[in-house]
Formats: structure tokens, sequence, C-alpha cells
């Protein structure tokens, strides 16, 4: 009996597309490299963005940030040290300072503007 990993290996379709990637240099030269094409459920709960109704307007801003983030960083090379885990990712965007986490979300708008308009940023 064939697992399911092994099965989702073998097959070519959408995410064989979704290959095509973006690089972004910061100022110091780092870069990050970001997804051009994400699944259409992805772009579904990326444009509901759900969050509970005790959420502050912060909380859900940088909640849509993050979930911006977590879907389109595909690596991001800090100081010549190449990060490309979803964790690792997403924990040093958690842990950049304000003026990148700015230059990362300016970024990101931009590209997702150019590759996915249907999401209105």
């Amino acid at each position: 009996m064939m697992g399911k990993r092994q099965r989702r290996r073998g097959r070519a379709g959408p995410a064989d597309a979704a290959g095509s990637t973006s690089d972004y240099r910061d100022p110091a030269g780092n870069v990050l490299t970001l997804r051009d094409s994400v699944s259409a459920g992805t772009v579904a709960k990326l444009t509901e963005m759900v969050s509970g109704a005790a959420a502050s307007t912060d909380d859900r801003w940088r909640r849509s940030s993050e979930m911006l983030f977590e879907r389109f960083a595909a690596g991001w090379i800090i100081a010549g040290l190449p990060l490309s885990g979803q964790k690792q990712l997403l924990g040093r965007y958690r842990m950049a300072d304000q003026e990148t986490q700015r230059w990362v979300r300016e970024a990101l708008a931009d590209h997702v503007r150019r590759h996915h308009p249907e999401l209105g940023l």
C-alpha cells in the first residue's frame, strides 16, 4: 500500500506550476524569495481572513500579514544564512525589527498586487 506522501510526489499538476518564485533584495542585501502563485484554496482562505470577534484590529492586521507571509514566503537569506522551512521563516519574520517587518510587508504587498490582484491589496 502506498502512503499519501508517496502518491502526492508522483502527481503532476497545479502545484508544479507554482514552482516559480521572485526575489526581493532589501538595502542590506538580504533576499526574500516569494512564490509567484498559490492554490485557489489558498486564495480563498486569504480572501476571507476570518478572525475571532474578540480579536482587536491590530490582532487581525498582524494575523493577515503573517498569513500572507506564510503562504508566499519560500525562502529568506539573511546575512548569508538561508532559511527555507516554514517554521524558520515565520519565526524569523516574527523576531524581525519593525523596519524589517515593514520592508517585508511592502515587498509582499507589491508582489501580491502583481501576481494575485484578486486579493485586493
